[in-house]
Protein backbone atom coordinates (compact mmCIF):
# COMPACT_ATOMS: atom_id res chain seq x y z
CA UNK A 1 0.00 0.00 0.00
CA UNK A 2 2.67 2.61 0.77
CA UNK A 3 4.83 1.70 -2.43
CA UNK A 4 1.12 2.08 -3.91
CA UNK A 5 0.56 5.71 -2.90
CA UNK A 6 4.39 6.99 -3.58
CA UNK A 7 3.57 6.03 -7.23
CA UNK A 8 0.43 7.76 -7.31
CA UNK A 9 2.10 10.94 -5.80
CA UNK A 10 4.91 10.48 -8.20
CA UNK A 11 2.22 10.31 -11.55
CA UNK A 12 0.71 13.04 -9.91
CA UNK A 13 3.95 15.30 -9.69
CA UNK A 14 4.73 14.52 -13.27
CA UNK A 15 1.56 15.32 -14.07
CA UNK A 16 1.36 18.93 -12.68
CA UNK A 17 4.52 19.65 -13.87
CA UNK A 18 3.71 18.35 -17.74
CA UNK A 19 0.50 20.74 -17.21
CA UNK A 20 3.14 23.54 -16.37
CA UNK A 21 5.41 23.00 -18.81
CA UNK A 22 2.13 23.47 -21.86
CA UNK A 23 1.13 26.28 -19.81
CA UNK A 24 4.55 28.07 -20.11
CA UNK A 25 4.94 26.93 -23.66
CA UNK A 26 1.25 28.44 -24.45
CA UNK A 27 2.40 31.70 -23.21
CA UNK A 28 5.69 31.76 -24.86
CA UNK A 29 3.63 30.82 -28.41
CA UNK A 30 1.34 34.05 -27.35
CA UNK A 31 4.18 36.20 -27.17
CA UNK A 32 6.14 35.19 -29.94
CA UNK A 33 3.01 36.06 -31.77
CA UNK A 34 2.72 39.44 -30.59
CA UNK A 35 6.36 39.97 -30.57
CA UNK A 36 6.72 39.81 -34.59
CA UNK A 37 5.28 43.13 -35.27
CA UNK A 38 6.53 45.50 -32.33
CA UNK A 39 4.98 48.85 -32.59
CA UNK A 40 2.62 48.11 -35.23
CA UNK A 41 -0.91 49.44 -34.24
CA UNK A 42 -3.74 47.21 -35.47
CA UNK A 43 -5.08 49.77 -37.83
CA UNK A 44 -3.58 53.00 -39.47
CA UNK A 45 -5.41 56.11 -41.02
CA UNK A 46 -4.13 58.17 -43.77
CA UNK A 47 -4.92 61.65 -43.96
CA UNK A 48 -5.93 62.54 -47.18
CA UNK A 49 -6.88 66.19 -46.41
CA UNK A 50 -10.17 67.85 -45.92
CA UNK A 51 -11.02 65.90 -42.88
CA UNK A 52 -11.03 62.76 -44.97
CA UNK A 53 -8.91 59.41 -44.25
CA UNK A 54 -8.39 56.01 -45.73
CA UNK A 55 -8.95 53.24 -43.03
CA UNK A 56 -5.98 50.11 -43.00
CA UNK A 57 -6.12 46.99 -40.91
CA UNK A 58 -2.95 45.38 -40.18
CA UNK A 59 -2.68 41.50 -41.31
CA UNK A 60 -0.28 39.30 -39.46
CA UNK A 61 2.20 36.95 -41.41
CA UNK A 62 0.70 33.42 -41.73
CA UNK A 63 0.42 30.19 -43.87
CA UNK A 64 -2.76 29.28 -45.50
CA UNK A 65 -4.53 27.07 -48.46
CA UNK A 66 -4.29 29.42 -51.80
CA UNK A 67 -7.17 28.28 -54.61
CA UNK A 68 -8.95 25.11 -54.72
CA UNK A 69 -9.37 21.85 -55.93
CA UNK A 70 -6.49 20.79 -57.67
CA UNK A 71 -4.87 24.32 -57.60
CA UNK A 72 -5.34 24.14 -53.90
CA UNK A 73 -1.45 24.94 -52.36
CA UNK A 74 0.26 26.14 -49.13
CA UNK A 75 1.25 30.03 -49.24
CA UNK A 76 3.48 31.41 -46.52
CA UNK A 77 3.61 35.02 -46.25
CA UNK A 78 6.51 36.61 -44.21
CA UNK A 79 5.94 39.90 -43.63
CA UNK A 80 2.99 41.91 -42.13
CA UNK A 81 1.08 44.29 -44.32
CA UNK A 82 -1.99 46.68 -43.93
CA UNK A 83 -5.07 46.28 -46.40
CA UNK A 84 -7.77 48.89 -46.78
CA UNK A 85 -10.32 48.29 -44.47
CA UNK A 86 -12.92 48.90 -47.35
CA UNK A 87 -12.91 49.49 -51.07
CA UNK A 88 -11.42 52.73 -52.37
CA UNK A 89 -14.18 55.18 -52.22
CA UNK A 90 -15.52 57.68 -54.55
CA UNK A 91 -14.50 60.68 -52.61
CA UNK A 92 -11.15 59.39 -51.74
CA UNK A 93 -10.16 58.54 -55.10
CA UNK A 94 -11.39 62.15 -56.69
CA UNK A 95 -9.80 63.53 -53.27
CA UNK A 96 -6.42 62.54 -54.63
CA UNK A 97 -6.68 62.37 -58.21
CA UNK A 98 -8.81 65.77 -59.18
CA UNK A 99 -11.68 63.53 -60.99
CA UNK A 100 -14.53 60.63 -60.52
CA UNK A 101 -14.50 58.77 -63.49
CA UNK A 102 -17.20 56.59 -61.85
CA UNK A 103 -20.44 55.38 -64.11
CA UNK A 104 -22.46 54.56 -60.88
CA UNK A 105 -22.16 58.21 -58.61
CA UNK A 106 -22.01 57.78 -54.82
CA UNK A 107 -19.54 59.55 -52.82
CA UNK A 108 -19.25 56.67 -50.60
CA UNK A 109 -19.53 53.99 -53.40
CA UNK A 110 -16.85 52.22 -54.49
CA UNK A 111 -14.90 53.93 -57.62
CA UNK A 112 -14.84 52.37 -60.40
CA UNK A 113 -13.78 52.00 -64.47
CA UNK A 114 -10.56 53.16 -62.95
CA UNK A 115 -7.70 50.53 -65.09
CA UNK A 116 -4.97 49.08 -63.45
CA UNK A 117 -2.51 52.19 -64.76
CA UNK A 118 -4.94 54.70 -63.13
CA UNK A 119 -4.42 52.89 -59.59
CA UNK A 120 -0.93 53.45 -60.31
CA UNK A 121 -1.04 57.15 -60.51
CA UNK A 122 -3.16 57.13 -57.68
CA UNK A 123 -0.99 55.28 -55.51
CA UNK A 124 1.82 57.44 -56.82
CA UNK A 125 0.19 60.30 -55.32
CA UNK A 126 -0.98 58.50 -52.52
CA UNK A 127 2.93 58.88 -51.58
CA UNK A 128 3.28 62.46 -52.11
CA UNK A 129 0.82 62.71 -49.05
CA UNK A 130 1.58 60.73 -46.97
CA UNK A 131 5.86 60.47 -47.40
CA UNK A 132 7.71 57.13 -46.64
CA UNK A 133 4.53 55.61 -46.85
CA UNK A 134 4.57 52.34 -48.99
CA UNK A 135 1.52 52.06 -51.12
CA UNK A 136 0.70 49.26 -53.21
CA UNK A 137 -2.31 46.82 -54.90
CA UNK A 138 -2.10 43.54 -52.63
CA UNK A 139 -0.30 40.69 -54.52
CA UNK A 140 -2.74 37.63 -55.52
CA UNK A 141 -1.41 35.97 -52.31
CA UNK A 142 -2.12 38.96 -50.02
CA UNK A 143 -5.26 39.31 -51.07
CA UNK A 144 -6.59 36.01 -50.53
CA UNK A 145 -4.89 35.57 -47.07
CA UNK A 146 -6.86 38.82 -45.94
CA UNK A 147 -10.20 37.26 -47.53
CA UNK A 148 -10.02 34.07 -46.27
CA UNK A 149 -9.26 35.95 -42.89
CA UNK A 150 -8.34 32.86 -41.07
CA UNK A 151 -10.78 30.10 -42.67
CA UNK A 152 -10.86 27.68 -44.79
CA UNK A 153 -14.41 27.88 -46.72
CA UNK A 154 -16.23 30.73 -48.43
CA UNK A 155 -18.86 32.46 -46.42
CA UNK A 156 -22.73 30.35 -46.14
CA UNK A 157 -24.79 33.54 -46.52
CA UNK A 158 -23.80 35.48 -49.98
CA UNK A 159 -26.54 38.11 -49.36
CA UNK A 160 -25.06 38.80 -45.41
CA UNK A 161 -21.78 39.51 -46.93
CA UNK A 162 -21.90 41.07 -50.74
CA UNK A 163 -23.30 43.12 -53.46
CA UNK A 164 -23.43 40.58 -56.63
CA UNK A 165 -26.26 39.75 -59.12
CA UNK A 166 -29.47 38.54 -56.86
CA UNK A 167 -29.31 41.44 -54.81
CA UNK A 168 -27.59 44.87 -56.41
CA UNK A 169 -29.76 45.68 -58.16
CA UNK A 170 -27.56 46.61 -60.94
CA UNK A 171 -25.38 48.89 -59.08
CA UNK A 172 -22.42 49.39 -57.07
CA UNK A 173 -23.46 50.49 -53.02
CA UNK A 174 -21.93 52.24 -50.40
CA UNK A 175 -19.07 50.20 -49.05
CA UNK A 176 -19.19 48.77 -45.82
CA UNK A 177 -23.03 48.24 -45.69
CA UNK A 178 -22.58 44.12 -45.47
CA UNK A 179 -20.89 42.24 -42.63
CA UNK A 180 -17.10 41.78 -42.67
CA UNK A 181 -14.88 39.43 -42.68
CA UNK A 182 -13.13 37.85 -39.40
CA UNK A 183 -10.30 40.45 -39.96
CA UNK A 184 -12.92 43.46 -40.26
CA UNK A 185 -12.62 43.65 -43.86
CA UNK A 186 -15.65 44.97 -45.79
CA UNK A 187 -16.54 44.33 -49.57
CA UNK A 188 -13.94 41.65 -50.04
CA UNK A 189 -16.47 39.71 -52.18
CA UNK A 190 -18.53 41.58 -54.82
CA UNK A 191 -19.70 45.52 -54.88
CA UNK A 192 -16.54 45.90 -57.55
CA UNK A 193 -13.48 43.58 -58.54
CA UNK A 194 -10.34 44.90 -57.28
CA UNK A 195 -7.00 44.74 -59.35
CA UNK A 196 -4.42 43.03 -57.53
CA UNK A 197 -0.22 43.88 -58.74
CA UNK A 198 -0.13 41.05 -60.43
CA UNK A 199 0.62 39.73 -63.72
CA UNK A 200 -1.88 36.89 -64.71
CA UNK A 201 -0.32 33.49 -64.95
CA UNK A 202 -1.14 29.56 -64.42
CA UNK A 203 -2.24 28.33 -61.15
CA UNK A 204 0.52 27.09 -58.95
CA UNK A 205 0.22 23.39 -57.51
CA UNK A 206 3.05 23.92 -55.51
CA UNK A 207 3.86 25.41 -51.99
CA UNK A 208 5.29 29.14 -52.28
CA UNK A 209 6.62 31.49 -49.77
CA UNK A 210 5.42 35.38 -50.42
CA UNK A 211 4.70 34.81 -54.29
CA UNK A 212 4.32 37.92 -56.50
CA UNK A 213 3.06 36.27 -60.04
CA UNK A 214 5.21 35.97 -63.19
CA UNK A 215 7.49 38.41 -64.18
CA UNK A 216 5.41 39.63 -66.93
CA UNK A 217 2.19 39.16 -68.87
CA UNK A 218 -0.08 40.35 -71.13
CA UNK A 219 -3.33 40.67 -68.23
CA UNK A 220 -2.98 41.81 -64.93
CA UNK A 221 -4.98 39.76 -61.67
CA UNK A 222 -8.68 41.09 -60.61
CA UNK A 223 -10.42 39.59 -57.73
CA UNK A 224 -13.69 39.37 -55.05
CA UNK A 225 -16.59 39.42 -58.03
CA UNK A 226 -18.96 42.75 -58.61
CA UNK A 227 -22.43 43.54 -58.09
CA UNK A 228 -23.25 42.12 -61.56
CA UNK A 229 -21.72 38.51 -61.33
CA UNK A 230 -22.68 35.73 -59.63
CA UNK A 231 -22.20 33.49 -56.33
CA UNK A 232 -19.71 31.29 -58.13
CA UNK A 233 -17.09 34.56 -59.13
CA UNK A 234 -17.66 35.97 -55.31
CA UNK A 235 -15.34 33.13 -54.06
CA UNK A 236 -12.01 33.61 -52.29
CA UNK A 237 -9.76 31.55 -55.17
CA UNK A 238 -12.14 32.50 -57.86
CA UNK A 239 -9.59 34.58 -60.44
CA UNK A 240 -10.19 36.18 -63.06
CA UNK A 241 -7.91 38.95 -65.80
CA UNK A 242 -8.17 41.65 -67.98
CA UNK A 243 -5.80 44.18 -69.88
CA UNK A 244 -3.75 47.00 -67.61
CA UNK A 245 -5.39 49.71 -69.55
CA UNK A 246 -9.52 48.71 -69.47
CA UNK A 247 -12.43 50.76 -67.37
CA UNK A 248 -15.24 49.00 -66.55
CA UNK A 249 -17.72 50.31 -64.61
CA UNK A 250 -17.46 46.81 -62.25
CA UNK A 251 -13.99 47.44 -61.72
CA UNK A 252 -12.20 49.06 -58.78
CA UNK A 253 -9.19 48.82 -56.15
CA UNK A 254 -8.70 48.17 -52.61
CA UNK A 255 -4.82 49.43 -50.98
CA UNK A 256 -2.28 48.07 -49.41
CA UNK A 257 0.59 49.67 -47.31
CA UNK A 258 3.51 47.58 -47.19
CA UNK A 259 5.43 47.04 -43.84
CA UNK A 260 9.26 46.64 -43.57
CA UNK A 261 10.57 46.96 -47.08
CA UNK A 262 8.26 44.61 -48.13
CA UNK A 263 7.75 44.18 -52.03
CA UNK A 264 4.54 43.99 -54.57
CA UNK A 265 4.78 44.20 -58.54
Amino acid sequence: MKRHAITVAARAVLILAAVCCLVRSSHAETKLETAVLPGLKQTLAVDLGGGMAMEFVLIRPGTFTMGDGNDAHKVTLTKPFYIGKYEVTQEQWERVMGSNPSNFKGAKNPVEQVSWEDCQNFLAKLKEKAPGTQFSLPTEAQWEYACRAGTATDPGNWDEVAWYSNNSGSKTHPVGEKKPNAWGLYDMHGNVWEWCADWYGANSSSAQTAPTGPASGQWRVLRGGSWNYYPDNLRASYRINYYPAIHYYGIGVRCVVLVGGASAR
